[in-house]
Order: structure tokens, then C-alpha cells, then sequence
């Protein structure tokens, strides 16, 4: 064979996977090929693949008979809408898709070629885990990969797709990047599998159950995003790249917008006549957003909080407000990690962050105390307070308690805070203060009932707007609903080139 035709072979093979029987067998399960991913993700023609030739080096259990280039993994750079973005796509074809040395040298290139060009890493991992017959040479390649996602993390932004299964040590890399995404039916996540459950716990439980991405996308909060299949999932790492920059110290893209009428007039009409009656708080996002642009992240988890980027005037933002429509709004355990997580990231990656606050105060009870409210709250009061992002909060209802000081306000180091004349900014609800303050009056009037009712009344009227705050110039403007959005656009405007300096540190310890 000569030379030219050499090379055409080998190029053939490493295209062929595992070869056509188990590619089938890939396609049967509903899931498409590594390279099959690429394709639609990437733009077309744009990819590069770097590895192509490599082979594994393991010479027990008969592994020297079954040698297949580019050894269960296929990584490369290409672009994404024109952004030079690097990847690596797990091949369950060859060996399960099973990690070797050589596999995780081949993903750790790719890893620092991103951190030294400054580039995304988007991973599509479809794994059975460490390759069994190598022994520790594969868990140290697991290792040296996590070490990478740790250097990467907050430098450039790194993005798991979850397209099969990811168990046991594999798990943790994905954990550490900012962003997880599942495939509903063909993608579980775990540290131990259904049958390691059942001898330690006698459990009987399917994978689906134990780490399906429903089960993540809802009850651990372990993924960011459950999507219904492979093509969805792709389409949505791309929508997420969009509100990106390409690493830690550009800018996120901005989109051509044509300047209009920027009031809102339905929102004058959002807040509900009873302060105790629900709204959706989406519907005053959608409001201030450009059209279409919110995208929710952690949607079915934690739901008292909603986080997510939107773009305001063609300008990526993140978006942090409280659900009234879910628990009230409350803060507790699970939507303060949300929170801080998402503000984290924003902040590594220099976009913008609007809050918007209708908060009762922190979720009471047994079971949040016992569980570390205290702790968890921290982080999100921490993540808010070490940010230095242009920060800009709107009250458009309640802001009670410690939720008030937490939610981005003033004292913790927003840029601009605006409150709607709707906004209540108190220590506590009305009914709760008045029967502490005014407890001895209402215990020695005839009619108890009554006389709360007029102290309540009493305290709405002194503490339940936002014009104490104002005064204070805790609030900066007492704005009408429908201004909202112009507001916000001229403020982020006015802030676009924030500095702020922090303290000499090797790095804060936020609370864990």
C-alpha cells in the first residue's frame, strides 16, 4: 500500500468508530454518533481534529488485539457562530466510550490549548467510566482532567452535555464545569450505580431513578437543563454560548438592537391589589428583556428563585429574582446555592447582573436549620457581595429581613437600586411587627382582633413603602413599573466600564 493510500486508510478507520455494528447499535438506543454531535454543534466545515491517530498503550487481558484510532474519544477546535470553541466528543462505540491514559491526554491537550488561546471547552460525554483494564493509569487520567477543570474554571467557560451514561469517577468533571446538560431517557449521572445501591443500602432503584436527568434536573439540581433529545440539548449549548464571552477578560458578544418606545405599560398592572397574592415574576422578566431573549437556567430546581441571561438593549445580562408564585418567594437552602452559583458565574465572566426582589425572608423551620440555612444563605450573600459586576436590584414588592440585605441591596455594593411604589422594604410583615411592637395594647384592648387590625393598618402606613429606604438613599429612585426597562438600560449603560478594586488575597473562603 502506498504512502497516500496508507494515510486514506487510517483516516477511514478513525471515522468508522467501534465500527458500523455498534454504531447501529448507538443509533437503536436513540442517541447519535461522537461525531454525529460535533456536526450539528459545530459550525459546518469548521472542525479540526487533533488525536485522530492515537491508540492506546495497554497490552493485558488481549487489549493489543483490539486497537482502534483515536481510542474512544474524538477532540478538536472549530467554531460556534463564528467563535473559535474547543471540544471533545466521547465515542461509545470504542470500549463503552471508556476512559484510557491515552483518551484523557487527548481531552487535557484540548483543556489547556482553550486555557492558553482563551476559548470555551464544551465536553459531550457518553462514558462507561475508567477503563478497567488499565488500572490506575486511567483513574490518573480521570485526575489529571479534573486538575485542568479546576485551572479552567472562571478563565474560560467549560460546558458538559451529558449524552449517555456518566458514572462513578467520571461524574466529577462535569461537576466542576459551569454548566450541565442531560438528555431525558438516554443520559444518567451517578457515584455509584443501582446494583452498588442495592448491596449497600438494599434499595431498589433504575438508573432513570437513582440519576436520570429528570431526577437531576428537579431533585439534586446537579444539571442545569433537561432536554428531551440530542439535537435540543446541542441547540441549547449554543444559545447558551451566545450570552458568553470567550473567556474571563473580553466581554460578552453584543447583539444589533434598534433603540424604541422602552415602556411597559402592563406592568404597571402586575402587582396584585393583596400584598399576599402570587404573580409570576417570569412575566416581569419577559417584560424587561429584550423580545425572546430570556433563558432559564436550573428551571424545574429550586423554583422560589429564578436565574437566567436575557439580554437588555442587544447586552448580555444575568437575571436573579424571587418567585412569589413558588413558596412566596422565600428564600431557602436550595434556591440561596442556586442563586450564588449562577452570580458566581456571572461575575467570572464580566456580565452584568439584574436583581429583582420580592422576598418574604428566609424559609423557617426544622428541616431548613438543621440542614445548614445559616451556611447556605451565606453563600448567596457572599456570592452577591464579592461580585464586581455592574450590579442593579428592582424591588417591586417585599423586602423583608435579612432577604432585604441579601437580595442585592445597597449596603452589600449594588450600583444603582430602584424600588417600585408597590415595594414594601421592613424588618417583617406587617401582622407579624405590629403584634411585637404593639403586643401590650392589643392584649388590654376589648376587642383584640380590632385593635391588631389598626396597629396593622399603623405599620403599613409608616414602614410598608420604600420611601424611609429612599430617604436613607438606600433606594436611588422610587420608579414607576412601566419605566422600568429604560431605566435599566440607560443604568447598565452608565456602569458598562465599572472598575472596582478588591483587598490582596489568594482567594476569599466563601462559606461551603
Amino acid at each position: 500500500m502506498d504512502k497516500i493510500a496508507l494515510l486514506k486508510h487510517k483516516n477511514e478507520e478513525a471515522l468508522k468508530g467501534g465500527g458500523d455494528k455498534r454504531i447501529e447499535a448507538q443509533h437503536k438506543k436513540g442517541k447519535l454518533t461522537a461525531r454525529e454531535r460535533l456536526q450539528i454543534l459545530l459550525d459546518e466545515g469548521s472542525f479540526e481534529e487533533i488525536g485522530k491517530m492515537v491508540t492506546h498503550r495497554c497490552k493485558d487481558f488481549g487489549m493489543e488485539q483490539e486497537i482502534y484510532p483515536g481510542d474512544g474519544v474524538v477532540t478538536g477546535y472549530g467554531t460556534i457562530n463564528g467563535r473559535l470553541t474547543y471540544v471533545y466528543s466521547q465515542d461509545f462505540t470504542v470500549f463503552g466510550g471508556s476512559l484510557s491514559e491515552t483518551h484523557a491526554e487527548k481531552i487535557v491537550k484540548i483543556m489547556e490549548l482553550a486555557m492558553q488561546n482563551g476559548a470555551p471547552v464544551i465536553g459531550l460525554n457518553d462514558s462507561g467510566g475508567a477503563r478497567i483494564q488499565e488500572g490506575v493509569v486511567s483513574l490518573g487520567g480521570y485526575a489529571d482532567i479534573f486538575y485542568r477543570n479546576v485551572r479552567a474554571s472562571g478563565v474560560v467557560p467549560q460546558i458538559s452535555a451529558i449524552m449517555g451514561p456518566c458514572a462513578g469517577g467520571a461524574v466529577y468533571s462535569p461537576a466542576i464545569t459551569d454548566f450541565i446538560l442531560m438528555v431525558e431517557h438516554t443520559s444518567y449521572m451517578f457515584v455509584t450505580g443501582p446494583n452498588v445501591v442495592k448491596t449497600v443500602t438494599h434499595e431498589n432503584v433504575t438508573s432513570e431513578e437513582l440519576g436520570g436527568a429528570h431526577t437531576h434536573a428537579t431533585k439534586s439540581g446537579v444539571t442545569h437543563f433537561a432536554c428531551a433529545n440530542e439535537v435540543e440539548c446541542i441547540q441549547q449549548i449554543k444559545r447558551l454560548l451566545s450570552y458568553m464571552p470567550q473567556n474571563c477578560e473580553e466581554d460578552a458578544p453584543v447583539y444589533a438592537y434598534e433603540a424604541k418606545d422602552e415602556s411597559r405599560p402592563k406592568l404597571n398592572d402586575i402587582i396584585p391589589a393583596n400584598p399576599n397574592q402570587p404573580y409570576d415574576i417570569k412575566e416581569v422578566i419577559e417584560e424587561l428583556a429584550d423580545a425572546n431573549s430570556f433563558t432559564e437556567v436550573h428551571k424545574d430546581f429550586a423554583e422560589n428563585i429564578v436565574v437566567g441571561f436575557a439580554r437588555l438593549g442587544g447586552r448580555s445580562i444575568g437575571v436573579v429574582a424571587n418567585q412569589p408564585s413558588y413558596l412566596a418567594g422565600v428564600l431557602d437552602i436550595n434556591s440561596s446555592k442556586k442563586g450564588a452559583r449562577f452570580v458566581r458565574f456571572c461575575d467570572a465572566f464580566n456580565i452584568p447582573l439584574l436583581v429583582i426582589v420580592d422576598v418574604p425572608g428566609f424559609l423557617p423551620g426544622t428541616d431548613q436549620e438543621w440542614h445548614g440555612i445559616i451556611i447556605n444563605g451565606a453563600k448567596l450573600l457572599y456570592a452577591l457581595s464579592e461580585a464586581t459586576v455592574p450590579k442593579v436590584t428592582v424591588i417591586t414588592r417585599k423586602a423583608y429581613g435579612g432577604a432585604y440585605d441579601v437580595m442585592n441591596s445597597k449596603h452589600i455594593g449594588a450600583d444603582l437600586n430602584y424600588a417600585w411604589p408597590t415595594a414594601e422594604i421592613a424588618v417583617m410583615g406587617a401582622k407579624g411587627a405590629a403584634e411585637i411592637i404593639f403586643k401590650k395594647e392589643i392584649s388590654e384592648a376589648a376587642d383584640h382582633e380590632a385593635k391588631l387590625k389598626e396597629k396593622e393598618t399603623e405599620y403599613i402606613d409608616k414602614f410598608a413603602n420604600p420611601y424611609g429606604a429612599a430617604a436613607r438613599g438606600f433606594i436611588d429612585e422610587v420608579i414607576m413599573p412601566d419605566e422600568t426597562r429604560s431605566k435599566l438600560i440607560k443604568g447598565f449603560k452608565m456602569l458598562e466600564n465599572k472598575v472596582a478594586s478588591m483587598p490582596k488575597r489568594k482567594h476569599g473562603n466563601i462559606p461551603l
